[in-house]
């Protein structure tokens, strides 16, 4: 993410606001002045209306001037904000599978929302508040050196050293910020850890172990948040003290200097409102200064996020197959999920028609779901090709790719929303006709006539509300509203009781008329009925065929057939 990109874009509303900050700064610095005038005019009995009206005017000026800096600086921020969160949900929607799944959500959340509002007082407001506090002093100053030097030379030599002070713990602030982000995120990462297996904590009596640990997490995101906010309180004590002992000397310095005619007595009003009025802005600059090094923290870690590796959307419409091209076709595919780890598949080929059923089987770890992570570009082969109709899908434009791929995951994971709204998911144009096909062939009539709002029922959280076989026949649905050329289900009817099963197992049939549907399957009856069988095992293709052909052929399937067929506690009595 270019950051300064983001800020030009809003340099037109930044600009205006900093101007009125910088016009709201010379009508504060003008009011001393004008009170001197209006002291000196009472001294000499001298008419008092056009300083009363000047002081009066600079008053409403200065408040409106006021006002209108801090919404546009606000505006601007909010802006900015805004910016940084649409790359970074960009960013993150489009990343790579390998990429995010590297990642810690709650570190991820973290980025997204408390570090990007950092970001934006950092962008926006202190680098406003560092600008126009900054040319307060500069003009307290210049004025203050043109009523009295001398005196000017006193009060610095005070703030000088508090303005020591401060610089040194604005330093110290953005260390101590870049440690309470990080403490943040792993507290945050931890809870959500947590909260995503509630069920799995309280069935292994877990609180207790998850609260303690989690709690320790919080405590030091407390000890470093602390260790901020000391850090930071010590900024206005600091200035204080050097505003005090300047005030102390200016006022015993100028007294007795008045008292001898060396000084007018306005002139010395005029000096210490001025010195009044440096102090604030003197302790926000600092302010700004910490607010700024925590905000280069938040916006680091802003930049590093946005930095994931992203999936390429582009490449070439798909051509027109003909009827004898595959569906699906690997090419000595090898694929492996790290450099560190053996290869989840090696040399793969095979090709698949047009329609039909597929099922895939092996033993857990094969390398079954990999093969669906292929096809739908979740990953990339480290060798060999994979093709859609005679296409190579790394060519393929990834919507069109997957518009022509239904995808049901075994744990059929769906979204806090009504059931119209997760069956129509990947297609919200669906006409009524569509989805009532849809939910007749996933056998989800019954369910939905069932619910108090039908199809318009809120879901909870991945889909609190219905069964998790309702909630399999619901991912089915969706899928299949999709009219995808391939659909891949992941172990779809693991869920379902037996007549649902059944049912389903008729429904897929009929659709493999008119599409490829490839089934990762553990159960003997989902490959029984299948057109042709993939047996996997150790990331290579070991055989293919019907199941009577494996039955009689293949040591791996017969050993994962006969386990299902052999009753639990052993064979025949």
């Amino acid at each position: 993410m270019n950051v300064s990109a983001v800020v030009r874009r809003h340099r037109l509303l930044l600009g205006s606001g900093i101007l009125l900050g910088l016009l709201g700064t010379a009508a504060t610095l003008l009011q001393p002045l004008l009170i001197g005038d209006l002291i000196e005019a009472v001294a000499v009995d001298e008419p008092t209306m056009r300083p009363i009206l000047l002081l009066a005017g600079l008053f409403a000026a200065d408040a409106l001037l006021a006002a209108t800096h801090f919404y546009l600086i606000g505006r601007a921020g909010e802006n900015i904000v805004f910016d940084m969160r649409g790359t970074l949900t960009g960013r993150l929607l489009h990343s790579r599978i390998r990429a995010f799944n590297r990642l810690e959500h709650g570190d991820v959340f973290t980025r997204t929302v408390a570090d990007t509002s950092l970001a934006r007082v950092a962008l926006s407001s202190s680098v406003s508040q560092m600008i126009t506090s900054g040319s307060t002093v500069v003009g307290c100053v210049g004025v203050m050196a043109w009523l009295d030097w001398r005196m000017l030379l006193a009060t610095v030599g005070c703030l000088g050293a508090a303005s020591v002070i401060g610089l040194g713990l604005a330093r110290a602030v953005r260390k101590a910020a870049v440690t309470n982000r990080e403490d943040t995120s792993n507290y945050g990462s931890a809870l959500l850890r947590v909260l995503g297996a509630l069920t799995t904590v309280k069935a292994s009596r877990a609180e207790e172990r998850e609260a303690e640990r989690i709690g320790e997490l919080a405590n030091a995101a407390r000890a470093s948040g602390i260790h901020v906010t000391r850090l930071s309180a010590m900024l206005m004590p600091a200035m204080n003290v050097g505003t005090q002992v300047s005030l102390a000397v200016v006022i015993a310095w100028g007294m007795s200097r008045t008292a001898t005619g060396a000084l007018p007595i306005e002139d010395l009003t005029a000096f210490i409102m001025y010195l009044f009025y440096l102090v604030s802005p003197l302790v926000m600059l600092f302010m700004s200064l910490g607010e700024i090094q925590q905000g280069r923290a938040a916006i680091d870690r802003v930049k590093d996020l946005a930095r994931i590796e992203t999936e390429s959307t582009e490449g070439a419409p798909a051509s027109t197959p003909v009827a004898e091209t595959p569906a699906v076709e690997f090419k000595d595919v090898t694929f492996s999920y790290s450099d560190t780890t053996e290869p989840a598949l090696t040399g793969v080929s095979f090709s698949l028609p047009r329609t039909g059923v597929t099922a895939i089987v092996g033993p857990s770890g094969a390398g079954k779901t990999t093969l669906f992570q292929l096809i739908e570009r979740f990953q990339v082969p480290d060798a060999g090709t994979v093709r859609l109709a005679g296409t190579d899908i790394g060519a393929l434009r990834l919507d069109e790719l997957r518009s022509r791929i239904g995808l049901v995951e075994q744990d059929a994971p769906l979204m806090r929303g009504t059931i119209r709204e997760n069956l129509t998911y990947a297609r919200p144009e669906a006409t009524a006709a569509d989805i009532d096909e849809v939910i007749a062939a996933a056998h989800l009539a019954d369910v939905v006539s069932a619910l108090p709002d039908g199809l318009d029922t809120h879901l909870g959280e991945a889909g609190i509300g219905l069964s998790g076989g309702q909630r399999q026949r619901l991912a089915i649905a969706r899928a299949l509203l999709t009219r995808p050329d391939v659909l891949l289900l992941d172990e779809a009817t693991s869920h379902l009781d037996s007549d649902s099963e059944t049912a389903l197992r008729e429904a897929i049939s009929a659709i493999g008329a008119r599409c490829l549907v490839l089934t990762i399957a553990h159960r003997l009856s989902t490959t029984i009925g299948a057109d042709r069988i993939l047996v996997i095992e150790d990331g290579k293709l070991r055989a293919t065929g019907t199941h009577t052909e494996l039955m009689e052929g293949d040591t791996t399937y017969q050993r994962l057939a006969s386990r299902q067929m052999t009753p639990v506690g052993g064979g025949a009595r």
